[in-house]
């Protein structure tokens, strides 16, 4: 598969799992304004019924109050023998019945005169039970109506009949959150707080008026708040917040299977190439090899003793090319098992150095070009291994040798210098090809080079950088690394000095 397309597949489920994230998100956000909402609506509705409540009990009590005062009325002083059944029943031996049905017989004077009388007398007590209980009604209104008027505020409201009221109004409404309550007159003085209220934060309060038909200055006003409302309201979202959870490790999980499948594919690219280039290294020894001992074994060609000390020393110098490829790939494989030993001991990097630049001097010089060297560090003494010391210089200086430009000579500088009291520092930089810089972070990686492929005009394995950082680190030091495509690369180590 094309990295392209890995690339497109990997925006695909980025944006599918963020648009779904948002949807998640919008949802929760509705479902809290919803409740809060819910929530508001049925606070609103406890305490205007709670203040009905208070109100009609503070009725009830002026009623009764007043009903103790006035006794039970002329009502119920009225006698029941005068409103006997008989009074308005006919005698039996009134009625006549005859052929044509029944007909009512003639009634006696003085029993019509005697029910007409107890109809008027019936009236009449009617009449004046209602005009007294009419009075009695407008005595009972306008005791509630004036009597508030004559006591404080303070004196009418029990705090525990409104908290009585108020809890049932709530639960009657769904609401179980424990409220703090307070209450004030109408000019904003204080008449009562329960004993855990606390002013928490910016916790919403609700606002409800007491008493609302007194006179202005007779109203109250009382304020509740929930200090588990955030909570609750939030609470609905515990629903979504474990899917939102599971949708973000699925997109973490997601982005790091299409990683390690770009990684993977990255590594096998590398390996194809390094298969490639090990196979271009392996096959010029070989074949030379091969060559020399076929003209050894050819009988039919003359050879003195200068032909078979030359053919052997070619057999010797090939064998031996080819048995240091054989361990730098072997090298890398102790470090990836970790059973790489360093045998320190106090060195002078100045003259370690200077001894492999003598030496690579000769190949720079036939070249054409330049190796200028530079020790000006005071201190050189570190606790390093010497060989392997050794070889970090020889890979840095060889890898600015085989990278260098064909319309320029090369120039090589090895610089030496303290960095304070504690640390060795070296740089070595070229004027060669330099290094673009989206390969300059992938240079240090196994079997990685910049001419990939089939191409052989800069041979390795991409093993050396690998090797040399990771001695550098095996070394307690850092290795660094700045380049400008067509301008050069310069390397810079940095190692503790021996205390």
């Amino acid at each position: 598969m094309k990295r392209g397309y890995i690339w497109l597949i990997c925006v695909v489920v980025c944006i599918a799992f963020i648009a779904l994230l948002y949807l998640q998100g919008s949802y929760a956000k509705e479902m809290i304004r919803m409740r809060q909402e819910q929530f508001d609506e049925n606070v609103l509705r406890s305490l205007d019924q709670a203040s009905r409540e208070l109100e009609k009990a503070e009725t009830l009590r002026y009623l009764q109050s007043v009903i103790d005062q006035h006794g039970t009325g002329k009502v119920g002083n009225a006698r029941s023998e005068d409103f006997r059944l008989s009074d308005f029943t006919l005698p039996l031996d009134t009625i006549i019945t005859n052929k044509a049905g029944m007909s009512l017989g003639s009634l006696t004077v003085n029993r019509y005169n005697k029910m007409a009388e107890t109809i008027s007398n019936l009236q009449k007590h009617v009449r004046e039970a209602y005009i007294y209980e009419q009075g009695v009604l407008d005595e009972v209104i306008f005791a509630v109506m004036y009597t508030a008027s004559e006591q404080r505020f303070q004196d009418r409201l029990n705090p525990a009949v409104l908290d009585v009221f108020l809890r049932n109004a709530l639960q009657a409404n769904g609401i179980t959150l424990p409220f703090h309550f307070i209450v004030y007159t109408s000019d904003g003085r204080e008449v009562y707080r329960c004993e855990d209220y606390s002013e928490e934060g910016n916790d919403p309060s609700y606002h409800q008026p007491l008493f609302r038909s007194d006179p202005m200055g007779q109203m109250g006003d009382v304020v509740i708040h929930f200090p588990d409302q955030k909570r609750y309201i939030r609470g609905v979202a515990n629903y979504v917040a474990p899917a939102m959870g599971f949708t973000i490790i699925l997109l973490f999980t997601s982005l790091i299977t299409i990683y390690l499948i770009v990684r993977q594919k990255r590594i096998s690219e590398m390996k194809k190439d390094f298969i490639h280039n090990m196979t271009h290294e392996f096959k010029t020894p070989i074949s030379t090899i091969s060559i020399a001992a076929q003209m050894l074994a050819d009988k039919s060609v003359n050879k003195s003793e200068a032909t078979y000390e030359r053919l052997g020393s070619v057999i010797t110098s090939e064998t031996r090319r080819l048995r240091f490829q054989v361990e730098k790939v072997l090298q890398m494989s102790l470090f990836d098992n970790n059973n790489i030993a360093l045998k320190l001991q106090e060195l002078d990097a100045n003259e370690i150095i200077e001894n492999v630049v003598d030496t690579f001097s000769l190949k720079v010089t036939q070249s054409g070009g330049t190796l200028d060297m530079r020790l000006e560090a005071y201190n050189p003494f570190i606790n390093a291994d010497e060989m392997h010391f050794t070889n970090i210089i020889f890979n840095l200086l060889d890898n600015a040798f085989k990278y260098r430009r064909d319309d320029e000579p090369l120039a090589i500088s090895v610089h030496t210098y303290n960095q304070g009291e504690t640390h060795f520092c070296i740089s070595i930089s070229d004027n060669g090809i330099g290094i673009q810089k989206d390969n300059l972070k992938r240079i240090f990686d196994k079997f990685y080079r910049v001419h990939t492929g089939d191409q052989h005009n800069v041979k390795g394995f991409g093993l050396g950088l690998t090797y040399v950082q990771k001695m550098v680190e095996l070394h307690k030091g850092t290795i660094k690394v700045t380049s400008e495509l067509g301008k050069g690369t310069k390397f810079t180590i940095t190692l503790p000095l021996s205390i």
